[in-house]
């Protein structure tokens, strides 16, 4: 079954690739699907794509929630390995309490994220579309949604906004710029009045990379699928015999599976580190505090 599924692959991604022997180099913006005259000119390629990744992870749900059993068998089986197993990888770095309160946000982002990403994969994405009357001008109508920076940048600040919400949820106004600012010691006299100046210093400077954050974040997931896109096309365009232009690019499309699956993984374990960050109290008890 699987030699027939990759034989299929290879068949569609020649063909794929034959009809998209004129179509250039991926753009770093997004493009309309109905043209900028259109008053739908809003719907862009990726956007295209994060709806179709929508689509298919709730049809994911309900076919697993469609026949619940008491022991899972078959399709339920497979979702809850998945969801448990994330829900224990982010409730190792987050703890109980926070896991509980923020597991929708990085499992459902994980999840969007892995599931764009292979997307992007698929034949047709970036070579099904139309070409101008001229020949000069390609427009597709599917494009990688994390190959545009306004997918990832969206992510982005999203989390941004909720790590502000959870940070002073958990902490508190005060306890957050403690957090901060305050000084993390026992310290007296003189030195209690230099520990306070260097604490401070140190905590501009965590202001400055908290603010730097979101753009790390986006900017990691947009270069590493957008350059990833752009080395497939790149090899493609090596082969002068459209039929064999799959041939070159097969071995790093199956690395960029790798490649998406770290991505996702990336991005949202590291936006649980900068979360567990400003709410670790420095105490082992609070996870079970919060439990009781």
């Amino acid at each position: 079954m699987v030699k027939i599924f990759i034989s299929v692959l290879l068949f569609f991604i020649s063909m794929d690739v034959a009809s998209a022997a004129g179509g250039g180099a991926l753009p770093l913006h997004p493009e309309s699907i109905f043209g900028k005259d259109s008053p739908f000119f809003w719907i862009t390629d990726s956007m295209v794509m994060v709806w179709i990744a929508a689509v298919l992870i709730y049809l994911f749900c309900r076919a697993a929630t469609k026949k619940m059993a008491m022991v899972p068998q078959g399709f339920q089986n497979f979702a809850e390995w998945l969801i448990e197993s994330l829900y224990d990888f982010f409730g190792k770095i987050l703890g109980d309490h926070l896991v509980k309160r923020t597991f929708w946000f990085f499992g459902g982002t994980f999840l969007i994220i892995l599931t764009v990403n292979y997307l992007a994969l698929f034949p047709g994405v970036g070579t099904i579309g139309t070409q101008s009357s001229d020949g000069a001008h390609f427009r597709g109508f599917l494009r990688g949604g994390n190959a545009d920076l306004n997918m990832t940048a969206a992510m982005s600040l999203t989390f941004a906004v909720l790590w502000f919400y959870w940070a002073f949820s958990e902490n508190g106004v005060k306890g957050f710029f403690a957090h901060i600012f305050a000084p993390k010691g026992e310290f007296k006299g003189v030195m209690l009045i230099g520990m306070v100046v260097v604490f401070f210093l140190v905590g501009i400077l965590e202001l400055v990379s908290i603010a730097i954050r979101p753009v790390a974040l986006s900017f990691r997931l947009f270069g590493n699928i957008y350059g990833g896109e752009q080395t497939l096309g790149g090899l493609m365009s090596l082969v002068p015999y459209d039929w064999m232009r799959f041939l070159p690019a097969l071995p790093f499309t199956f690395m960029e599976l790798l490649v998406g699956l770290l991505q996702a993984l990336v991005f949202t374990l590291l936006s649980a580190v900068f979360l567990k960050l400003i709410c670790d109290h420095g105490d082992h008890g609070h996870d079970d505090e919060h439990a009781h």
